[in-house]
């Protein structure tokens, strides 16, 4: 059974730094694309950064700048360092792997899920 199991989500102040981290576990037999997503309260879960599985990025304009994505194919692990936190970085950050191939195919995963705060 395929996981997405995130860690370092927390409260912080406004200008602070924060790193994510979400490790896959299972019968993998590759990856493609993973990404972070974020859901605040009231709104629709919007992109926050991708990453391919040869290390290209690409960010949402509200956080560009400020976050980094990155990954270690060698441990199926991604992560999400966040610098510079705004209040309005506040929301639910989920792990996304859009194309998982196990011995039963393709499939996408999501992570349970992080909460980050930023106080003002």
């Amino acid at each position: 059974q395929v996981q997405l199991v995130e860690s370092g989500g927390g409260l912080v102040q406004a200008g602070g730094s924060l790193r994510l981290s979400c490790a896959v576990s299972g019968s993998i037999l590759s990856i493609s694309d993973m990404g972070w997503y974020r859901q605040a309260p009231g709104k629709q879960r919007e992109l926050v950064a991708t990453i391919t599985k040869l290390l290209r990025t690409n960010y949402a304009e509200s956080v560009k700048g400020r976050f980094t994505i990155s990954r270690v194919n060698a441990k199926n692990t991604v992560y999400l360092q966040m610098s510079s936190l705004k209040p309005e970085d506040t929301a639910v950050y989920y792990c996304n792997a859009p194309q998982i191939r196990t011995m039963s195919g393709f499939k996408e995963y999501w992570g349970q899920g992080t909460q980050v705060t930023v106080s003002s």
